[in-house]
């Protein structure tokens, strides 16, 4: 499994390369073309990553042009991350992407093979998710 995630991340990454958007960055974008505006707080707490790595990847982004933050208006202590136009296309560029990833990934599948594997991986996911390993 560790094998074809990397394989999907390196094509993604490889799609999206011309956008000036770098490996971990996706994800970001993403979440920010679901909600933009969001304090660096939240986006750290929703992509489960500490605050200085996000500070880190929000510094690269904007030095590229792709986010900017903005102090919060109603409290000075809050930074407030948006995309640019830049950022909205290069995270349509992402999306696309995924899209492209995931259909190659899939090709050959029968309809309930893809129910089947999903299946699958919610179950990984919850097992793991309840594990608390001593």
């Amino acid at each position: 499994m560790r094998h074809v995630l990397k394989l999907h991340r390196s094509h993604v990454d490889r799609l999206i390369r011309d956008y000036d958007v770098y490996p971990g960055q996706p994800p970001l974008l993403m979440r920010l073309s679901q909600q933009d505006g969001q304090s660096q707080r939240e986006l750290a707490a929703g992509m489960l990553v500490k605050p200085a790595t996000l500070t880190v990847m929000l510094g690269r982004m904007e030095k590229t042009g792709l986010v900017s933050r903005v102090p919060d208006d109603r409290d000075q202590r809050v930074t407030r991350v948006y995309l640019t136009d830049k950022g909205r296309i290069a995270a349509e560029a992402v999306m696309r992407a995924i899209e492209e990833v995931e259909a190659r990934c899939f090709e050959g599948f029968l309809p309930e093979e893809r129910l089947l594997l999903r299946r699958f991986v919610l179950q990984m996911h919850d097992n793991l998710s309840e594990w608390k390993p001593d």
